[in-house]
């Protein structure tokens, strides 16, 4: 399901590489304004990473998957270069990553 929030940065982004995948992505936490939490999951290695902090406020599109005993995630937060996929992004003051 597609979505878009805006809210705040609750924890500094950390980078893993995907089991599925094999591309770098970075995660960071966000509180929304409407109070609910998620997490978004970005592939660096398609976009630049974002460089967000907590405390920043940022605006994030993408696909939102709900995972069983984990906050539910926003992915596909980037453009899709096979052009299949419903383009993503994460703004971070005005600048857009995606």
């Amino acid at each position: 399901m597609q979505v878009h929030y805006s809210g705040t940065v609750t924890t500094p982004p950390v980078f893993f590489s995907s089991k599925h995948s094999h591309h770098v992505h970075e995660q960071f936490d966000v509180r929304a304004d409407d109070g609910s939490t998620f997490r978004v999951v970005d592939n660096v290695s398609i976009t630049p990473r974002v460089p967000a902090h907590p405390g920043d406020h940022v605006i994030v599109q993408g696909d939102l998957v709900n995972a069983r005993g984990q906050p539910p995630i926003v992915h596909w937060t980037h453009h899709d270069p096979g052009h299949r996929h419903a383009d993503g992004f994460v703004e971070l003051g005005g600048r857009i990553y995606g």
